[in-house]
């Protein structure tokens, strides 16, 4: 059997899921991986077949998505072509995670295309849902990698066909210890702004590990490295709490170590705010931006936050032989 698995490129979590899914994958036939996007910084253990442009999402540096950059960047064109490219007819079953490319050629010719992703669980009609509805973002959610059945992970089963998240296995495997620090990822925000924040709260260790900068630096009690993956997972396990976006990976991550965790959702990114809804659900507490008004919340986090507990157990495999069985042949 020929199974494409196709990724998401932009940010890291997708990327990041595939390192469980693709092992397993590999037990039912040949597969290849297809990636698409712009910004993500994992490098994965397993060869990429199509490295594409697809369709991506620039992350800025005020707390949010750069729409107009993105658009700037999208090059429609070059995304048309890959979808008339890329030979879907070839595969028997095609794996998607929110990967625009395949997911529009599958569409386009009438390939069955398999929707095994986050959103498909944000959109899902019992998934908390923010007081706001922001009708672009819901309708991007819905038509971006179009699929013809979903399967979702999200931060609790919320609606059938949801699952608890993939838990990678590096992480599952680490020691948690509490050595004191906070660590921080908070890709849409730039370094000078992170440390005008959080050197405000001086008797905390901030731990950042930025997106925009390629070398380690100490900016009184901020300490600023670039994304490394394995360096990322070793703090926050040795971590007091974790400040990151409202993505979905880092902070089901700290939610399984068992550490206390603190969301601020990005600015022109519906699914974010999603997040934060079931994130609010389970008593994660979030700040709107790292503005002025809204110390306090930090403030009231560090000194009286606690964990919230969740159970997360290893079910990938048994997920992905579920999907397979169920659609091997369609």
């Amino acid at each position: 059997m020929k199974i494409l698995y196709a990724i998401q490129g932009t940010g890291n979590g997708h990327l990041s899921r595939s390192m469980d899914i693709v092992p397993l994958l590999k037990e039912y036939g040949d597969v290849d991986v297809l990636v698409s996007g712009m910004q993500g910084d994992l490098s994965v253990p397993f060869p990429v077949k199509y490295k594409l442009n697809g369709l991506g999402f620039i992350f800025g540096k005020t707390g949010g998505v750069d729409l107009w950059k993105s658009l700037y960047k999208a090059k429609l064109r070059l995304f048309i072509k890959e979808i008339n490219k890329l030979p879907v007819e070839d595969y028997d079953l095609v794996i998607n995670d929110f990967e625009p490319v395949s997911a529009w050629a599958c569409h386009l010719k009438n390939r069955f295309c398999i929707g095994l992703s986050h959103q498909a669980a944000v959109i899902a009609k019992n998934a908390p849902k923010p007081p706001d509805v922001d009708l672009m973002g819901n309708f991007i959610l819905n038509h971006y990698a179009p699929t013809n059945v979903q399967y979702g992970f999200h931060f609790a089963q919320f609606d059938k066909n949801i699952f608890t998240p993939v838990i990678r296995k590096q992480v599952r495997e680490q020691e948690i210890t509490n050595a004191g620090h906070y660590t921080v990822y908070l890709p849409a925000y730039d370094d000078k702004r992170l440390v005008k924040r959080l050197s405000e709260i001086k008797h905390v260790t901030w731990d950042v590990f930025s997106k925009h900068n390629k070398k380690v630096s100490r900016h009184k009690n901020v300490h600023i490295q670039p994304i490394n993956n394995q360096k990322f997972i070793k703090s926050m396990a040795s971590s007091a709490g974790v400040l990151c976006g409202a993505g979905f990976e880092t902070p089901a991550e700290a939610l399984f170590m068992g550490k206390k965790l603190i969301v601020i959702p990005m600015k022109n990114q519906y699914e974010q705010h999603l997040n934060a809804a079931a994130l609010k659900v389970m008593g994660v507490p979030q700040m709107k931006s790292l503005k002025e008004k809204h110390h306090h919340i930090l403030v009231n986090w560090l000194e009286n936050g606690k964990p919230v507990d969740v159970h997360y157990p290893d079910k990938t495999k048994e997920i992905i032989k579920m999907v397979v069985d169920k659609h091997v042949d369609q």
